[in-house]
């Protein structure tokens, strides 16, 4: 695949969603009860399971009724979300254009090994599994994140993890390998000679600790020795309840790539439509290789190795193709998993604005929801009928996105980038109920329909 210039869900707990009529097949109706409370119990999954024959945990949203996170924390409102949102897919963008000069800065369909420093903003990472570390083994309820590399645990006074109750755990030196790939990441040696690591994220928190290694247990069967990760000390900012984050990104020591020789450096998850249900996280390629997923190139960066790229070629709405040239998303699309909002080169969204808002004339504008300017007014209404929207990448690729991934807020869930020639985004809004195969090993993203 030729290279390119530069790398390419949350909450609609207020709308339940089902497909229209058979006859009706290029637009969903959705409930419109926006003021009503979000369902208080986690429903059972009423459809598939992964594909993979790997490892597969249980994934939920961390303030929803499935989630094992107990917060007794104030919800954040849209706007508050959004506004974190915009540290996020600032962060990734400026991965992107800090060294705009330089020849291949861009995303590019091979790997290279230039490390890189994460820095986005942890308020917007919003899906949780449970895992157990140590021995004895301790449940440890973290945050999953496709755009970090570094794993950690909140090991303080008063954590569930302390690493000097573990036999299994095991320090790392300042010589070790290990400690070398944290690159920007690694923080200079204790006193007694042991690793540390900090992580700096875009909304001024951080964390800092000692890097080590211990037992990994995903599931009964299914565990990973000498896991390398962090054990946090000190911490700024941090307001959520987790006990810590699994990096998934495409860098040495994301999970993914500690893994490889297990799962073949391929991963999947599927983030479920509303905070009432569950998704999975799984990690290896599907045992029946991608049948039944749309399968698109990967692209890498050779500035930004944790993030994981794709082209988009097009957009259609109700069926029919948005007018706008391929070439217009030439600068490509990030696959995150962090970012909640789509982004799109300003000359694409307009487009697709203007087409979406056609299929939605029945319904009177509402005013922006700070980044979000394609809103309706649904008051009044029992139930809405909204376009379909597929997103269409490169070699063909289709994917239908689940009415649950077009409307966030009572607006479009798309918003556009500051000019074509930055990166594009694809959040995790657009992503539920796909089962997103990220094979990194071979260089294909996949996406599955219906998956949760």
């Amino acid at each position: 695949m030729a290279s390119v210039s530069h790398l390419l869900l949350l909450l609609l707990c207020s709308y339940h969603v089902m497909i229209a009529s058979a006859v009706d097949v290029q637009s969903y109706k959705i409930l419109a009860t926006s003021s009503q409370k979000p369902q208080a119990v986690c429903s059972e999954p009423t459809v598939g399971l992964p594909l993979s024959s790997g490892a597969t945990v249980p994934l939920n949203h961390r303030q929803g009724p499935c989630s094992p996170v107990v917060s007794s924390e104030k919800k954040p409102t849209l706007e508050e979300l959004l506004r974190r949102d915009q540290l996020r897919a600032g962060y990734v963008q400026r991965k992107f254009s800090n060294n705009n000069h330089r020849a291949n800065s861009g995303l590019q369909s091979s790997e290279v090994t230039v490390p890189t420093t994460l820095g986005s903003s942890l308020d917007t990472l919003e899906y949780v599994i449970t895992v157990e570390l140590g021995s004895p083994a301790v449940k440890q309820t973290m945050i999953i994140d496709s755009g970090s590399d570094v794993s950690w645990v909140h090991s303080s006074s008063g954590s569930p993890f302390d690493p000097a109750k573990s036999r299994t755990y095991v320090p790392l030196s300042c010589g070790a390998p290990a400690c070398t790939q944290l690159g920007g990441e690694g923080n200079g040696c204790s006193k007694n000679g042991q690793c540390q690591y900090m992580v700096m994220y875009g909304d001024g928190s951080n964390t800092t600790g000692g890097y080590g290694s211990d037992k990994l247990a995903l599931t009964a069967s299914e565990t990973v020795d000498s896991f390398q990760f962090g054990c946090s000390q000190v911490e700024e900012g941090f307001r959520d309840k987790t006990d810590g984050l699994m990096g998934l990104g495409g860098d040495t020591q994301s999970l993914v790539s500690q893994t490889a020789a297990t799962y073949g450096k391929a991963f999947s998850y599927c983030l479920p439509p509303t905070t009432s249900s569950s998704g999975f996280l799984t990690l290896g390629a599907p045992s029946g290789g991608t049948s039944g997923f749309a399968t698109t190139g990967m692209l890498r960066s050779p500035q930004a190795r944790t993030f994981y790229g794709a082209l988009l070629q097009g957009i259609s709405v109700g069926g029919k193709m948005v007018s706008v040239a391929p070439s217009v998303f030439s600068a490509g699309s990030v696959m995150d998993s962090g970012t909640i909002i789509t982004r799109l080169p300003p000359t694409a969204y307009k487009a697709f604005s203007s087409a979406f808002k056609e299929g939605m004339k029945q319904y009177q504008s509402a005013q922006p929801r700070s980044i979000l300017d394609t809103c309706f007014d649904f008051s009044g209404q029992d139930n809405v009928t909204i376009p379909s929207v597929s997103l269409v990448f490169d070699g063909g690729a289709v994917v239908d996105l689940d009415a649950n991934g077009i409307i966030y807020g009572s607006c479009l869930a798309f918003t556009k980038t500051d000019d074509d020639g930055t990166t594009g985004i694809i959040g995790n809004v657009q992503q539920r109920t796909l089962e997103v195969l990220y094979d990194v090993g071979k260089s294909v993203l996949g996406f599955r329909a219906n998956a949760c």
